[in-house]
């Protein structure tokens, strides 16, 4: 799908210069059906493994949660890409993840925060959407489907956003930066643009020039951080 592989070629060139330059092990958290970023950990010389429940049937790949993920040693780098806030448990799965990383190896994290999309936000989004005839089509997205299930609740955003957070069982962008921060040490952090590969004729430019006049809220978090020695 073409949205997709915008997304993470863009989310790539934050991902590849994180990673150790000499190759190494490297497991992709919450890699997806379609593999996530391991063809491109691959292709770029690392050895790749992606863990998740839904990857696909390959060589490569383990369907499993990365809490019953065993690494054979050490980790060289850990890449968590929109996985971290819907782990069952986010403490056990940050301790996971500690436990996993050599001593200084980097963890690199791209993440949303569902908290800061406050009603202006939602509804630039739903403004910049392309017209669909049908919810099952291949050119309907998410937020779509988000659109269309908020009308049918009835309820205000806010009251919309938390009953469905909650229903998703997902962690909120701030309580996962707390968690980072207790077990690793942070290199960088930023907040920027997350919708922009489901929005018809939006780049991530077009996003963050929205967030940079205040007309949106940053929603994306991209977090880089080190296993403390």
């Amino acid at each position: 799908m073409k949205r997709y592989d915008e997304w993470f070629a863009e989310m790539w060139e934050f991902v590849r210069p994180a990673l150790p330059p000499d190759g190494g092990s490297v497991v992709e958290i919450g890699c997806g059906t379609r593999g996530g970023f391991v063809p491109r950990l691959r292709a770029a010389g690392y050895d790749a493994t992606g863990v998740d429940p839904n990857a696909p049937e390959e060589p490569g790949y383990e369907r499993v949660e990365f809490e019953q993920y065993r690494p054979a040693k050490p980790l060289d780098a850990i890449v968590a890409c929109t996985s971290l806030h819907h782990v069952a448990d986010l403490d056990v799965a940050l301790d996971h993840v500690a436990a996993s990383l050599a001593p200084g190896a980097p963890l690199i994290v791209i993440e949303m925060a569902w908290e800061r999309w406050d009603e202006a936000t939602i509804r630039w989004c739903f403004g910049h959407l392309a017209p669909v005839d049908d919810l099952e089509s291949d050119e309907a997205t998410w937020l779509h489907h988000q659109r269309a299930a908020f009308a049918e609740s009835g309820l205000s955003w806010d009251d919309y956003l938390r009953a469905w957070a909650t229903e998703e069982g997902l962690h909120r962008g701030e309580r996962m930066m707390a968690g980072l921060d207790a077990r690793f040490d942070q290199t960088f952090r930023a907040e920027g643009p997350y919708c922009f590969a489901d929005l018809d004729g939006v780049t991530s430019a077009d996003e963050q020039a929205a967030i940079d006049a205040g007309q949106i809220r940053a929603v994306g978090i991209r977090y880089l951080g080190a296993a403390r020695r």
